[in-house]
């Protein structure tokens, strides 16, 4: 297995904090199961902020960027019991890692007005 792509953004928090007043911006590019895990979070805005600009990293290590190979909600950031994110994929999203065979991974940070995300592609190159 290579590194075939990697991706990083910075995301202002109060920047997606306004968009999220949005019903319409949330849910076109957070999926439901990011939308649930928001809710029951005191740190909501960090959070929203830090999954956006990790679907923003995502596309950058595709190098297609975002919503020309798939839509944003098919991009979902969730996090396991230990806290750590992970992606899940559905839709065009999932056929693209599917059909390549690559495998995901992303870090996220929040400190202040800032949140970032750092994503790697893990495959063979095609």
């Amino acid at each position: 297995m290579s590194i075939v792509g990697i991706g990083t953004d910075l995301v202002k928090i109060e920047r997606m904090e306004r968009a999220a007043q949005s019903e319409h911006f949330v849910a076109r590019v957070f999926g439901e199961q990011e939308r649930t895990l928001f809710a029951k979070r005191k740190k909501a805005p960090q959070m929203l902020a830090a999954n956006f600009a990790a679907k923003e990293a995502f596309g950058k290590a595709l190098g297609t960027g975002i919503m020309k190979e798939f839509a944003l909600d098919e991009v979902q950031v969730l996090r396991n019991e230990h806290g750590a994110p992970y992606f899940a994929f559905s839709g065009r999203a999932q056929h693209l890692m599917h059909e390549r065979r690559w495998t995901a991974h992303v870090s996220l940070t929040h400190e202040g007005e800032y949140a970032a995300a750092f994503v790697v592609l893990e495959g063979e190159f095609t």
